[in-house]
């Protein structure tokens, strides 16, 4: 096939290629911006294209490549770039530096935490945690995989309660109970 009746067989995918844009998009201009996107990558890489294969899917995998790619990299610009002149008081948070002395004593508590529990329950719960399997840890302990799973199970919520004063901590910020 010659490149004139390739490019020919491509444009005449542009309107099935916008639709299948206008699902990733849901913008009409994004979806014609990536159409034709697809369609130069589509004729620039035309010695990529083996004729007698799915013209139509090979597009599309094009495509969904260049939306995926374009998103990722938009994610990255994003995340480096704030886009607003205010810095509000509530995203001074995330641009202040922390303190570690904090994270020290948070660790230390957990520490605290651990050897208080009695030694049935402190050897499953630290191999578990160290990247042991139940089975693993069954075999090591000699112990039914049953008690296994309930020795952890007991000594996470014995932990939980033991450190309780830090009940916001799943979103990164200690709160203090008194």
């Amino acid at each position: 096939m010659t490149r004139i009746e390739f490019n020919t067989l491509v444009l005449r995918q542009s309107s099935s290629l916008k639709l299948y844009a206008l699902h990733f998009t849901k913008d009409s201009d994004d979806a014609n911006d990536l159409v034709q996107d697809t369609l130069l990558k589509a004729i620039t890489y035309y010695n990529k294209f083996k004729e007698g294969t799915n013209l139509k899917g090979w597009l599309y995998t094009i495509m969904k490549n260049t939306f995926i790619n374009n998103y990722r990299r938009l994610v990255k610009v994003n995340n480096v770039v704030i886009q607003s002149d205010d810095i509000l008081p509530a995203n001074l948070l995330y641009s202040a530096a922390s303190n570690n002395a904090e994270g020290k004593f948070v660790l230390e508590d957990i520490n605290q935490a651990l050897s208080n529990l009695s030694e049935e329950y402190y050897t499953p719960f630290t191999m578990y945690f160290e990247g042991y399997k139940y089975h693993e840890i069954a075999e090591e302990l000699k112990i039914p995989i049953g008690t296994v799973k309930t020795r952890i199970h007991v000594a996470r919520k014995l932990l939980k309660g033991q450190l309780k004063d830090y009940s916001a901590g799943r979103t990164g910020k200690v709160v203090y109970e008194d």
